[in-house]
This record gives C-alpha cells, sequence and structure tokens, in this order.
C-alpha cells in the first residue's frame, strides 16, 4: 500500500474521511462520502481512513474526534472539519481545490 504522503501528495484533490466503526456521526456521515465520490469521480481521491486500525497516522494527524475530514492537495492540507459534514459543503471544498 502507498504511503500516507504519497496519497495526499497528488495534484488531484484527495478528501479523507477519518473514521471508526463505533461511532455514530460517522455512519451518518458514510452515505455523504459515498456521494462525494460519485460526484467527483475522475476529479478528486476519496478515501476512508479507520482510525482504530491506523492509530499511529491518527495520531501524527492530532486527530482527536471523529468523524474528521481532511482535503489535500499536492501533500498541503488544504481543509479540515470534524463532526458531520454536509455534502454540499463537502463539494464546495473540492470543487475549489479542483480548479486551484
Amino acid at each position: 500500500m502507498a504511503s500516507f504522503k504519497d496519497l495526499v501528495n497528488q495534484d488531484v484533490p484527495v478528501l479523507i474521511d477519518f473514521h471508526a466503526s463505533w461511532c455514530g456521526p460517522c455512519k451518518m456521515m458514510s452515505p455523504i462520502i459515498d456521494e462525494a465520490a460519485k460526484q467527483f469521480k475522475g476529479k478528486a481521491k476519496i478515501l476512508k481512513i479507520d482510525v482504530d486500525k491506523n492509530q499511529e497516522l491518527a495520531e501524527k494527524l492530532q486527530i482527536r474526534g471523529v468523524p474528521t475530514i481532511m482535503l489535500f492537495k499536492n501533500g498541503e492540507l488544504k481543509w479540515r472539519e470534524s463532526g458531520v459534514v454536509q455534502l454540499p459543503e463537502i463539494a464546495a471544498k473540492i470543487a475549489e481545490n479542483i480548479s486551484a
């Protein structure tokens, strides 16, 4: 598997949903993230990372609560939000970084 650095160091936006299987709000986010993935297929990468299975990475990125969404482009963090985020806000952030 590619390293996290390689994953986020792309010239397309990379949206990562950090979640946990036991987290209620994460379950609410799942269909929103899936819809964003459909909407931006081929224009952005959308990934889901389970913080319980990737504790070292979660710690490195200082993820204190789930869900946490992070948007990267060319290895740079462009946006970070914790809690349930609605699709229009996610779509706007991704779109903003496609053209940027």
